[in-house]
């Protein structure tokens, strides 16, 4: 028997531009009265929105995460080495997580990694009820920390380290960004909750928030390197070709979806930006451009949400 509604939260990568997404979420938040994760029954994130995602998942309100984004990039994105930003992210992790595990969260949860061996998805996820197969074996978040699965999913190789982790049933494994598979994790959320979680397709309803578009910007010596040498500009093209992919299968696997999508484009060149910005006055700006948008779709929001 098919459930009833459930609404998703669907958080895209995109580095320090996540920050955007925040501004839309710090909206969202206040319109509701109270902490996201008591609207959403499951949660996805990619990358930077896998950290946000499991911030509010184990129940922080937007605006402390909002304070923790603007201390934590500024000491990661200023590192020059893929060795210091992965040793920075290890670092603030975890003083931000600790060792929590994946049973302290508050509602489902899923973090998108690669596996970089197999060159499949490796998603973190909460409850057995989001398991495809293998229900003998699963164990939340493969029984790993919550740092540990964010640094997987943040691992943006190789401008950060791969990551080696080791889980309880399936070994060691060598993990990349889920950005390589899935920078936009909905289609992903979608199978959980139509095919494992057996929710009917029409009761799901599902906000995807993206980091915005933007005039490629870059900042420091070596971001201009790395520019000219068209790094900056080939790895950016991965997340978005990610993106865009997931985001049209998943429209025409699930035509009746109540699916609301917000990323606007900025194109002016004033903010021309990175997924390595660090610069505060920058940042500060992504966040209001987010709750500009979210004011864009607020009547969309209220309607998916149900909230009239």
């Amino acid at each position: 028997m098919k459930k009833s509604n459930l609404n998703i939260l669907v958080l895209d990568g995109g580095g320090s531009k996540g920050v955007y997404t925040l501004g839309v979420l710090k909206e969202l938040e206040l319109k509701l009265g109270s902490p996201l994760y008591k609207h959403f029954g499951l949660i996805y994130g990619t990358s930077t929105g896998s950290i946000i995602a499991a911030l509010i998942g184990l129940g922080y309100k937007i605006d402390d995460i909002e304070k923790l984004y603007l201390d934590l990039i500024p000491k990661i994105m200023k590192c020059r080495t893929k060795s210091g930003k992965s040793k920075a992210l290890e670092r603030e992790g975890k003083k931000i997580f600790g060792t929590k595990k994946f049973n302290q969260f508050k509602t489902n949860i899923g973090i998108v990694a690669l596996n970089y061996e197999t060159q499949m998805p490796l998603i973190f996820k909460t409850d057995l009820g989001q398991a495809h197969g293998m229900k003998q074996s699963f164990t939340p978040g493969f029984g790993c920390t919550i740092e540990t699965a964010v640094r997987c999913s943040s691992a943006a190789y190789p401008f950060f380290e791969k990551m080696s982790i080791e889980t309880e049933s399936h070994g060691k494994i060598e993990v990349v960004d889920g950005g390589f598979i899935a920078n936009n994790p909905t289609l992903y959320s979608i199978i959980d909750a139509y095919k494992a979680l057996d929710y009917d397709e029409k009761k799901l309803h599902i906000l995807n928030i993206g980091v915005g578009n933007y005039i490629e910007n870059s900042n420091g010596i070596l971001s201009k390197i790395l520019k000219k040498i068209g790094l900056f500009a080939f790895f950016e093209r991965v997340l978005n070709s990610s993106t865009n992919s997931n985001s049209t299968i998943s429209k025409l696997l699930f035509p009746n979806l109540d699916l609301l999508r917000i990323s606007d484009s900025f194109p002016e060149p004033k903010h021309g930006t990175n997924m390595f910005e660090y610069d505060l006055e920058k940042l500060k700006k992504m966040i209001q451009l987010g709750r500009s948008s979210y004011a864009k779709y607020e009547k969309e929001i209220i309607k998916l949400l149900r909230l009239e």
